[in-house]
This record gives structure tokens, C-alpha cells and sequence, in this order.
């Protein structure tokens, strides 16, 4: 090969390669565009690839590989994919996808051999009709006959089959219900199947439920959801129901000696709490210790005010909500771990902002829990999102975001300049001549004294508080939208135990580090954090937990799934909140 030719040769190999890159990069970016949009679907529905240019079909040559038998149908295939699969592919980038596709193996079907549906298309149409078990709806997902013999029939139900999967694929990934339709306070990177991928591996599979399976969230918490799911709606039978009444409470009496305490509920109690009778007869009534106490555990594994006494609210919760409103908060809780990362991470942070709780995992194992305060419903909500936190600040100072400086001190400041240093908040003007409003550091400061930080879009963190007596209550939306952490020191201990051991920080340790002057440790290690929203969870006894819906985001999925789906998986763009914006230092006369 001479020099020229050898040139030639690797020019042609690198532009190759570059369109390759390209191309790829190209569908990428597209699949995660979130650009606003209207409520009606168009031809390009935003958030996925945008169509391809895609060469003339109808003079493309047909695969020389086939039977003769599948010969007739795949040029009624070409013919169909030239000209009519707007008809039978709605997205528009996915139609350029599957012309491509079908292009690039000679038109050949993968779900049609001699004239007939094949094995995998057989398995392929069972696998879309049982979906129903992940939450998800097969109507969605609708499966041809295959009962023809012409071939511009079969070439139909071929597209329309490879139109279903596609849909399946992109909704059991990233959900049929987008999470910009649901909040502006969430943040998800959500990684949207690629269409040629998906055929590809349909094509390819020698286990094509596998295959489909690999689309749903391979989380624990998201199998254990669906198990549940399974359970419930194969099961008729409901848990024996408490009846309302007098609240009750063990009483120890006098010198040790109980003071009787009778009610005709309590048999239908203990049956409940899985205790034995007591005495001579299943009938007993005494509510004795010994039912205190599994109250007591019962209250303290629903987040109620545990003290095992018989009240209301521990009648509401033994009762439970109805099978209906179960198996609801499961789908709702289904759809959006479809937003959340894949890989979790094998250690990582995960709060749970219906459970106000907060947990360390280290090596897929808990590490350490802890009882947190949450942002209040409306315009505070804490937000739902996936980052990296980075670096640890003790003794930080409290720069307080504009939305709050205009919410709720502005009319104080307006009233009176000095207002707010009372409050041990310092108010500068700035050279662009608006106001910065801080707190410095110190015991009172509202952070407190230490603050974990992943940046985010919605400047939340997690951080210790001076307001320690909102850990007791049993539900705590108290905040601005961060996280307030009821053992800041022992967390940093744990967390620095893992992304620097050798380091040696203990709670100890980082109490002699308080003081007057923010001092930052930095994590060695990427520790992912997770902010969700579970309602519904199975605890470690295989347990369902539900949880009230303090942000009214399981009853948004669930209008979006059933009432609004014409738009539920078109993206919005986000709306920023003006509050945002900085405050003029001449609102204050300034």
C-alpha cells in the first residue's frame, strides 16, 4: 500500500469513527433535552431524539439472506417505513429510529418468520400483557394479531409490535409519568432508552423477558414494592379492623399493682398485633402490659408518638388505608424510582422526606439512620434529586437566600433597618447595590454548626439546627426546603468513616472544631445523596409502610396516570421563581 493509499485509508477510518461519535453523541443530548413544550403532543415531542435524516427507503434493497416466505413482507415492510409509519410510530424521533433500524438488516422482520408471528414475538406480546405487575398499564402497550397472511398486514403488526416495545422500554426507564409534569422541585438526569438499542437487543436476545425485564428499576426498594403490588391484588383478604373508642393506656397502679383496664376491643387488637389471648377465653378484654408494649412497637414503626397508649390516630393506622388506596401509593411510588439513578451508588445518603428520615448505606448495607426536619408544603418543599456531596462546612455562616429575605424579613427591614441584627442576622449593601442578609457563625446561627453540603440547582443542603425540640414531634415540615439532621456530629462521623477512614473523625473530634471561623473538610470520596419521596416502602421485616403524602405528589402521579395521559410523559420546562431573584437594597430605602 503506498503512501497516499495508506493516508487515504486512515482519513476515511478517522471520519468514520467521527460520525460514529457523532451520531451517538447526537442521540444522547437529545434524549435528555428538557426544553419546554406545550400541553398537545407535536410531530417532535420534546425529551426525545430528534428525527434523522433517513435515505430514500423505497429504492433501498432488500436483505438476500431471507426465506422466500418472508420476502414479500419485508418489501411491504420498506414500502410501509417509506411512506406510512407515521400511522403506526407517533414520535417522531423514534420513527427515524426504527427506519433506520429496519433499514440497516435489509428490512428483515424480527417478529415474523414464514408468514407467521415467531416465538419471540409470542413471548414478547405475553411479557407486554403482564406489565400490570409493575405498576404500569397494558393498554399502553397494545400487541397486533398476526393473523394474516398478506404481507402489507403482517409488515403493520411488525412496526406495531416494535412501536409497543419501544414505548415500554422508554416508560419502564423513565416513566410514563415525567417528573417536570409532577413539580418544579425535582431534578433527575433521566437516561432515556435509545430506540435502535432497544430493537437491537430484542433481536439479538436468547431470553426476551429477560431482556424487557432490564428495563425496570433494578433497585431493591422498587422489587420489594412490586412483590407487595402482586400480593395485593392477588389476595382478597383484608386485616381484621379496630373500632374507634376511648383511648386506652396500661396503668401500672400503686406499689407495682396494674390497674385493670377492660375494653371489648381489645381481642380484635391483639389478633391485629399477632399476640396470643390471654386467660381462660380468646375473648379477653384486659389491655394489659404486655399489649402496651406491641402498641408501642407498632407506633414507633409508623412514626406516631410512640407511648403505647390506644389513641386515635394508632386506631387509624392499625385500620390501615384501603386495599384501593395501597395499592395506589405502591404504583405512585413505583413510577418515581423510575426517576431516580440507576446505581445508587455502593455507599450513599438516601433521605426519605414523608418518613423524615435520613440513612447512611455503606457497602449495600445500612450504616446509620437518623430522625430529620423537611421542608414545608407549597413553594418549600424539599426537592427530589440525586448529588454529590463534597466537602463538609463547620461553623458556617447562614447567607440567607433572596425568596426568604423578601418572604419574611423584607417587611421587618422596611419597618426598621436595625430589625434584623437583633436577630444576629448582618445586612450589607452590595457594589451592584443589592442586599446580602447572613447570619455568622456560632451556636445561634440557624444552620447551626456544621452543614453538609452537595451543590444543587436548589442551594438545599443538610445541616445541624438550634431548634433540637422539632426531632420529638412526629411529623417535622418545618424547614425551608433543606434538611436539619438531629445528630449533625455523629452523621459527619459516620460519613467521614467511610470516605476517610484514616482520617480518624469522631462526633468528639468535630465538637473541639466549633467555634467562630468556618473551617471545611473535604470528602475523599464521591458520596452520592438522594432525595426522595416514598410514601410506600417495605421495611426490613417485609413489612408495606405508608406514609401520609405531605407534598400531594402520589396524588399528582396518579391524576397523571389515569386522567391526564395524552401529556403525562411530555416534559415541562421549569418555571425559576422570581423570588430568586436579588433584593434591591433600595426596597429599604438604602
Amino acid at each position: 500500500m503506498s503512501l497516499i493509499q495508506r493516508y487515504l485509508f486512515a482519513a476515511g477510518a478517522l471520519a468514520f469513527a467521527i460520525s460514529v461519535a457523532a451520531s451517538t453523541e447526537a442521540w444522547s443530548r437529545q434524549e435528555k433535552t428538557r426544553s419546554a413544550s406545550t400541553d398537545q403532543p407535536s410531530a417532535a415531542t420534546p425529551g426525545e431524539p430528534k428525527a434523522q435524516a433517513v435515505p430514500n427507503l423505497a429504492k433501498a434493497p432488500v436483505a438476500t439472506t431471507l426465506r422466500e416466505s418472508d420476502r414479500p413482507i419485508a418489501e411491504a415492510l420498506r414500502d410501509l417505513l417509506a411512506s406510512g409509519i407515521a400511522a403506526h410510530v407517533p414520535r417522531e424521533g423514534e420513527r427515524s429510529a426504527v427506519q433506520a433500524f429496519y433499514r440497516d438488516r435489509g428490512f428483515a422482520p424480527i417478529w415474523i418468520e414464514n408468514g407467521g408471528s415467531n416465538a419471540r414475538a409470542q413471548e414478547t406480546m405475553a411479557f407486554l400483557k403482564e406489565v400490570g405487575s409493575d405498576g404500569l398499564d397494558p393498554a399502553d402497550y397494545p400487541v397486533p394479531t398476526f393473523q394474516t397472511s398478506e404481507p402489507e398486514s403482517l409488515a403493520k403488526d411488525e412496526i406495531k409490535l416494535a412501536n409497543s416495545v419501544m414505548t415500554f422500554a422508554r416508560h419502564a426507564r423513565t416513566g410514563p409519568v415525567l417528573f417536570s409534569r409532577v413539580t418544579d422541585a425535582a431534578s433527575f438526569d433521566l437516561q432515556f432508552p435509545k430506540p435502535p438499542e432497544v430493537l437491537s437487543q430484542i433481536a439479538s436476545s436468547s431470553n426476551v423477558r429477560e431482556t424487557l425485564d432490564a428495563h425496570h428499576p433494578p433497585h431493591p426498594e422498587y422489587r420489594a414494592l412490586k412483590a407487595k403490588l402482586v400480593e395485593m391484588r392477588g389476595s382478597g383478604a383484608r386485616p381484621v379492623q379496630i373500632e374507634s373508642g376511648p383511648a386506652l393506656k396500661y396503668e401500672s397502679g400503686k406499689k407495682g399493682r396494674a390497674k385493670v383496664v377492660q375494653d371489648p376491643r381489645v381481642p380484635m387488637l391483639r389478633q391485629r398485633l399477632g399476640l396470643e389471648a390471654v386467660g381462660d377465653t380468646q375473648y379477653d378484654t384486659q389491655y394489659d402490659k404486655a399489649l402496651a408494649e406491641a402498641v408501642h412497637a407498632f407506633q414507633k414503626s409508623r412514626n406516631l408518638k410512640a407511648d403505647g397508649r390506644l389513641d386515635a390516630a394508632t386506631v387509624e393506622a392499625l385500620n390501615g388505608a384501603s386495599k384501593d388506596k395501597r395499592i395506589d401509593s405502591i404504583v405512585a411510588n413505583m413510577e418515581r424510582w423510575r426517576w431516580v439513578r440507576r446505581d445508587l451508588g455502593v455507599s450513599h445518603v438516601i433521605v426519605n422526606i414523608p418518613d423524615y428520615s435520613l440513612k447512611v448505606v455503606n457497602n449495600q448495607k445500612l450504616a446509620w439512620s437518623t430522625r430529620v426536619v423537611v421542608g414545608k408544603p407549597g413553594e418549600m418543599a424539599t426537592p427530589l434529586l440525586s448529588e454529590t456531596m463534597k466537602f463538609i462546612t463547620i461553623n458556617p455562616t447562614w447567607n440567607v437566600p433572596p425568596s426568604i429575605v423578601r418572604n419574611e424579613y423584607l417587611p421587618a427591614l422596611q419597618r426598621n433597618p436595625a430589625a434584623l441584627e437583633r436577630m444576629g442576622l448582618k445586612v450589607k449593601r452590595k457594589k451592584d447595590g443589592t442586599l446580602h442578609v447572613y447570619q455568622p457563625p456560632g451556636p445561634r446561627n440557624a444552620l447551626g454548626q456544621i452543614r453538609f453540603n452537595f451543590p444543587n440547582q436548589f442551594l438545599v443542603y443538610q445541616h445541624d439546627t438550634p431548634a433540637k425540640h422539632l426531632f420529638a414531634k412526629s411529623e417535622r415540615a418545618f424547614s425551608h426546603g433543606c434538611i436539619r439532621v438531629q445528630h449533625p456530629e455523629k452523621y459527619a462521623e459516620v460519613l467521614l468513616s467511610i470516605t476517610q477512614a484514616k482520617d480518624g473523625f469522631t462526633a468528639e473530634r468535630v465538637k473541639t472544631m466549633y467555634g467562630e471561623n468556618e473551617r471545611t473538610i473535604n470528602l475523599k470520596a464521591p458520596m452520592i445523596v438522594h432525595l426522595t419521596y416514598q410514601t410506600a416502602f417495605v421495611d426490613d421485616a417485609g413489612r408495606l409502610q405508608l406514609r401520609k403524602d405531605i407534598y400531594g405528589r402520589d396524588a399528582r402521579v396518579l391524576s397523571l396516570l389515569r386522567d391526564e395521559r395524552a401529556i403525562a410523559d411530555i416534559p415541562l420546562g421549569r418555571n425559576p421563581s422570581s423570588n430568586n431573584s436579588p433584593v434591591l437594597a433600595r426596597a429599604i430605602g438604602r
